[in-house]
């Protein structure tokens, strides 16, 4: 990508790495441009199933906006391009998973909120801290639909940090590990769900989402078209027939 954001590929689950450690990895305009063609390349790469978002260094996955950067600009509101946003900005029906190897807060916590799926270090902590800096933070918006309103209240309010066993008990985070294992645990999350049924994966990510844009009666509705090409797919054929023959499916996304 360029100097301080790295893309690799690791058995389908590309690694897309902010290397900026010495800053707290601040999203600087390179980190912004770097991410911005990580999440494009991987939309369009047909050999990566999963992406792992991450940070380099053990004291932060991203500490937010670089602040001097921003005050040397005297920035108002942030146009809409200022960093991607998964499922808004850029779109991908792919799963994109966060391992938080340290502080999120800022646009740090929005990378982490804007992921499929968060893995944590043990030391981690989240915090939205813009009501201490007098910025916004329209992008928390669907904060509540995550976690419990009042929390996100508190969060949003507060500026204060939560440590990434409380993200887990909320159930912002799907698991805590620690730091040295962060990359293994995220690995193998990613590669079992590319290991599953493409076409299945891609479905189920877009319900989660269009359940929450839905009501209960649209969103059953809305589900069933969702799902009917995959009963339909060579895969549906595939899974069963594998199994009666007692050997892996091969998928082909068709």
């Amino acid at each position: 990508m360029n100097d301080v954001v790295k893309y690799e590929l690791v058995d389908r689950v590309a690694w897309l790495t902010i290397d900026r450690p010495e800053a707290r990895n601040a999203l600087s305009k390179a980190v912004r441009d770097g991410l911005w063609a990580g999440f494009r390349r991987f939309a369009e790469d047909d050999d990566a199933a999963v992406l792992v978002l991450t940070a380099a260094g053990e004291k932060a996955f991203c500490a937010g906006g670089d602040l001097k950067e921003m005050a040397g600009a005297g920035m108002g509101v942030p146009p809409a391009d200022f960093l991607p946003y998964l499922q808004r900005s850029v779109k991908t029906d792919k799963p994109v998973i966060a391992a938080v190897n340290g502080v999120a807060f800022a646009g740090g916590f929005l990378l982490a909120q804007m992921c499929d799926l968060v893995i944590a270090a043990d030391h981690a902590k989240f915090a939205i801290t813009e009501a201490k800096v007098g910025r916004g933070s329209p992008w928390a918006a669907p904060l509540p639909w995550l976690i419990p309103p009042r929390i996100a209240m508190e969060i949003m309010v507060t500026g204060d940090p939560i440590t990434a066993q409380r993200a887990y008990e909320l159930g912002l985070v799907n698991r805590v590990v620690p730091l040295a294992e962060l990359r293994e645990a995220a690995q193998a999350m990613a590669s079992g769900i590319a290991a599953n049924a493409p076409l299945s994966v891609r479905a189920a990510k877009s319900l989660v989402y269009l359940s929450a844009e839905h009501g209960w009666s649209a969103a059953l509705e809305a589900a069933d078209d969702l799902y009917e090409p995959v009963y339909l797919s060579d895969d549906a054929q595939e899974g069963p027939r594998s199994f009666q023959e007692k050997r892996k499916p091969v998928w082909t996304g068709k």
